[in-house]
């Protein structure tokens, strides 16, 4: 099979059940940043990410691919490859774990630190960009709310994962200064 179709030339694009619409589409425009955030998250594994936080970030790339799938399916009445209430609950309870591990904060702070927890910040605010066109979707189109919660929730874990990448690292979180 090749990797190219050609189906595509003429700037519209296949979803699941055979529908075609525009590449510049909502839909489109949010599972692939969702495809993108997916990337960051990768780009941040191939640093120094340690035991618990790696495994957290592989479980979240296989379950972006079930967002993705989410999105890219307008039939809200199959029910194959959808976010659940479940993913969104397990992304809160790690949150809540790797928070335990840190001080609270007493202000903003800046992305950046450690390398590893630079790349995660980064993937965090590809992640919110996923959020924004996944909301400006659902304004036209009816999705599953449970994505626009998982990436919302996603984001949270990210930003207290990239500061526990940098406690470990041994690096202080750089307090915001107006």
């Amino acid at each position: 099979m090749k990797i190219y179709t050609k189906t595509g030339d003429g700037g519209d694009t296949g979803l699941q059940g055979n529908l075609r619409i525009s590449k510049s589409h909502p839909r489109i425009m949010a599972y692939g940043a969702v495809d993108e955030a997916n990337s960051s998250i990768g780009l941040a594994l191939a640093g120094e990410i340690d035991g618990d936080i790696r495994d957290v970030l592989l479980m979240i790339q296989n379950e972006l691919f079930v967002v993705g799938a989410d999105l890219s399916n307008p039939n809200t009445n199959d029910m194959k490859n959808r976010v659940t209430l479940e993913m969104v609950q397990r992304l809160e309870s790690h949150i809540d774990a790797f928070e335990s591990e840190l001080l609270p904060l007493g202000n903003f702070i800046l992305p950046g630190g450690s390398t590893a927890a630079s790349l995660i910040h980064h993937a965090r605010t590809v992640t919110r960009r996923a959020e924004t066109l996944t909301v400006l979707l659902s304004e036209t189109d009816e999705i599953n709310s449970n994505c626009i919660k998982y990436l919302n929730r996603l984001s949270d874990l990210l930003f207290v994962t990239g500061r526990l990448a940098n406690k470990r690292n041994r690096v202080k979180d750089v307090p915001w200064h107006p």
